[in-house]
């Protein structure tokens, strides 16, 4: 939907642009140059504080804007995967994930001037367990991504289910943010809308149950 006032995505997130294209924004692209170094533990703590670091980067500069950032981390039994510094370390991070059950956190930052919300949402992922053969098709596949895989990379065949919001899972939650933006006079198009234009999507679409937030 376009609307009067300019919104800044404080990213160059590939999934992230098509995401928000897909919902109907207008936007400009305004990569962050934010430190990402953090002493954080909780995941959620952490995504909340580098999202809205990358925020406030750009939002300095751009005060009449409304500037959008986010941050995703994936964690395995309590420890946290970021982006793969290298093939071989993308290598070490789809085996640990290989038939693994783990989670996968995203904060998101929205700021216009003195008004400012910060939010994260979680969804549960259930990968399968992939022969050796298969697992090698994916090192150094995804290195722009959290845990070294796309969940929207169906043809990887790595993801099995998941359990929240699919966009979450992505780079953005759709429902959280759909709800923020609205504080800000801002409207996302329809979810319905959404699982009509992509069908991919409706393997996940509505799997939602309530996730314990211990890690």
């Amino acid at each position: 939907m376009r609307v009067n006032k300019q919104i800044i995505l404080a990213s160059s997130s590939v999934r992230r642009i098509s995401l928000l294209k897909q919902w109907g924004l207008f936007f400009k692209i305004i990569p962050s140059g934010a430190d990402e170094k953090i002493n954080l533990i909780k995941p959620s703590y952490i995504v909340k504080e580098l999202a809205y670091r990358k925020g406030r980067h750009v939002a300095q500069r751009y005060p009449d804007a409304l500037t959008l950032s986010a941050d995703t981390v994936v964690v395995l039994n309590g420890k946290i995967i970021g982006k793969p510094k290298s093939k071989k370390e993308s290598e070490k991070i789809i085996r640990e994930l290989n038939g693994s059950i783990h989670k996968v956190y995203t904060g998101v930052a929205v700021i216009q001037k003195d008004k400012c919300s910060v939010f994260y949402d979680t969804v549960c992922i259930k990968m399968r367990k992939l022969p050796e053969n298969m697992l090698k098709q994916l090192f150094g596949k995804h290195m722009d991504k959290a845990g070294a895989y796309a969940v929207q990379d169906t043809g990887d065949n790595f993801v099995e289910k998941i359990y929240g919001d699919y966009y979450t899972a992505i780079g953005l939650p759709y429902k959280k943010l759909a709800t923020e933006l609205k504080k800000f006079k801002i409207r996302l198009k329809s979810s319905h809308d959404l699982s009509k234009n992509h069908s991919h999507q409706r393997l996940f679409r509505d799997c939602y149950f309530r996730i314990s937030d211990n890690v």
